[in-house]
């Protein structure tokens, strides 16, 4: 049976603490790029965003939660109405009827109002773990972290958080960003892959934290 490669120990505490002291200083309040304006627009935005870019999201629902920015109000809309809306979108069918549906248990099971629970979130139709906690982060200010790909990829590139998979470099960030950095944690982090720590070729030469990142392969 082969060996599995365990990853990399994570950065030590005094590094974490330098690296997340720039991105601070560098960005004091980071925020998502997704446009909201209350928790339930918020979770409708974060549940199309998958397989989709912010910024085709963003075009989306600037007309739809100009219409619809209660569950009620959507569910007045119906599928077709949302449908029209985000036709734009990756997997749009699908991703009207969720609107719809997680709508109605909002309606129903909720008061109209989203609930602040993690468990109770990811029980919606198109709402995962992911989308949970950018919900808990952005709409209640809990510090929950968001592993996408960019978080990933910066995670272990630059041993920050190591981890095999999203739920592993998750679980990295709470164990070993300190306590005072993580409510913004995964916005940092997010926004550094997204525009410096790059996939194919990384920005290093603009790089904040150039110095205090392991990686080898580091661009001019």
């Amino acid at each position: 049976m082969a060996l599995v490669k365990r990853p990399p120990p994570a950065l030590p505490f005094a590094t974490q603490v330098a690296i997340f002291s720039r991105l601070a200083e560098a960005n004091p309040a980071p925020e998502t790029e997704l446009h909201f304006v209350n928790p339930f627009t918020l979770v409708v935005a974060v549940a199309l965003s998958a397989q989709a870019t912010d910024v085709g999201v963003n075009r989306a629902t600037r007309d739809l939660f100009a219409r619809a920015d209660t569950p009620a109000r959507m569910l007045e809309l119906g599928v077709e109405g949302v449908t029209d809306h985000i036709r734009t979108v990756g997997l749009f069918r699908q991703k009207a009827r969720n609107v719809i549906a997680l709508s109605r248990i909002l309606v129903e099971d909720y008061g109209g109002a989203v609930p602040d629970s993690r468990a109770a979130l990811m029980s919606l139709p198109g709402v995962g773990r992911k989308t949970a906690n950018v919900v808990l982060s952005c709409a209640f200010g809990h510090p929950a972290q968001a592993v996408d790909t960019h978080i990933f990829r910066v995670g272990n590139r630059t041993r920050i958080a190591p981890g095999r998979d999203v739920d592993a470099v998750e679980r990295a960030i709470e164990d070993h960003v300190p306590a005072r950095f993580q409510t913004h944690a995964h916005h940092w982090l997010i926004l550094h892959g997204r525009y410096i720590c790059q996939a194919r070729k990384p920005r290093c030469g603009v790089c904040p934290i150039r110095d205090l990142c392991p990686y080898e392969e580091k661009t001019a």
